[in-house]
């Protein structure tokens, strides 16, 4: 009777035994799964901690130079279309939205300072010009209208960029000029630089700009020659060749400057060409405004301007393109009335001639 005692003893002792090694290797596992989902959520942790610096070292400030361009990506694959890596598009949108709504209040408010500004510096302007023409009226010496053209001339480019600042803030030209000779277009706006003497104008063509494009035209050509000459050495000329073209007319100024590199052509063609309003406030420092204006001028009176095309002097070549619709034809001018000349007196009658006594026979 005492022997199966044992027996069940050792199967019971067994049965513990399987029981106890399966729920060790059951804990195993568990313990396993739960170290790797530890080390997986320590590692999207990690992921998260470094998306978050990614953001606020990279993402942000990107938006903040260039709120309309994309923003770099996310660093990690892993958390894409999570709700971590939504929430960080959000915080994307709400602060580009915030970074342009400030850029354009701050261009806004520049826009405003600068337009009154240069308003008054207009009319200061215009009553120097006054006074220096009454000063040239009451001399005659030489030597003093000399300098008093200089001092003309020195004014005459104050207020040229004076009225491109203000027309780049929203201002119209201003000045309503009657229908011109392209030629004398070109030549109006050679007046206004400071190098004035070092430019060449070549062609001759029977072609007027209308009177309502005539100021806009020459502001524009004005601030190309100055580019020109500021970015060429001064004993270089700058060319200007005055020439008809299917459609239009054409001005090419070409300087032999050291040129531009394509980021700079991209970044002038994009100014000149009017189609995005030019905040005033990121224009370089000192600014840089004189694409920036004939690019507002080009499109708001439909011509176009490039800067595309090397010179064949080693510099630029600007292409300003007048279209027909602003053309018209040179009308030749009138013959002037001939002066009331009173007829011609007719000849006094000779007097007889003396008798003469004939000789005696």
């Amino acid at each position: 009777m005492t022997e199966p005692i044992p027996e069940a003893v050792t199967w019971g002792l067994a049965a513990l035994l399987v029981a106890v090694a399966v729920l060790l290797v059951r804990q195993h596992g568990i313990t396993r799964r739960q170290r790797g989902r530890g080390a997986d959520l320590a590692d999207g942790l990690r992921a998260r901690d470094e998306a978050l610096r990614h953001l606020v070292l990279v993402r942000l400030p990107a938006l903040a130079d260039s709120p309309r361009q994309s923003a770099p990506g996310p660093l990690d694959a892993r958390l894409a279309d999570t709700e971590f890596a939504k929430g960080l598009e959000e915080i994307l949108v709400r602060f580009s939205g915030a970074v342009e709504h400030a850029q354009a209040r701050a261009d806004q408010s520049a826009k405003a300072a600068l337009k009154a500004s240069m308003r008054s510096i207009q009319a200061l302007a215009n009553e120097q010009q006054v006074s220096i023409s009454e000063m040239q009226d009451r001399h005659d010496r030489p030597d003093v209208l000399r300098d008093l053209l200089e001092i003309d001339h020195t004014n005459a480019q104050f207020g040229r960029r004076a009225q491109a600042i203000a027309v780049l803030c929203g201002s119209w030209p201003g000045r309503q000029r009657a229908t011109s000779p392209l030629v004398e277009v070109v030549r109006g706006a050679t007046s206004r630089i400071r190098d004035y003497r070092r430019v060449r104008v070549t062609g001759q063509v029977d072609i007027a700009v209308e009177s309502r494009a005539v100021e806009p035209v020459v502001l524009a050509v004005a601030e190309l020659l100055d580019n020109a000459a500021r970015h060429s050495q001064p004993n270089t000329h700058v060319e200007v060749n005055v020439q008809v073209v299917h459609n239009g007319a054409c001005v090419v100024v070409d300087d032999a400057g050291v040129g531009m590199d394509g980021h700079a052509v991209e970044r002038a063609g994009e100014l000149l060409s009017g189609h995005r309003s030019v905040d005033v406030t990121r224009l370089d420092d000192p600014p840089q405004f004189g694409f920036a204006v004939i690019g507002v001028l080009a499109r708001r009176y439909g011509f176009n301007v490039s800067v595309d095309t090397r010179s064949p002097y080693g510099g630029v070549r600007a292409v300003v393109f007048v279209p027909s619709a602003l053309l018209t034809h040179v009308e030749p001018p009138a013959p002037k009335p001939a002066a009331n000349i009173p007829p011609p007196r007719k000849p006094d009658p000779e007097p007889d001639p003396e008798p003469v006594a004939e000789p005696m026979k």
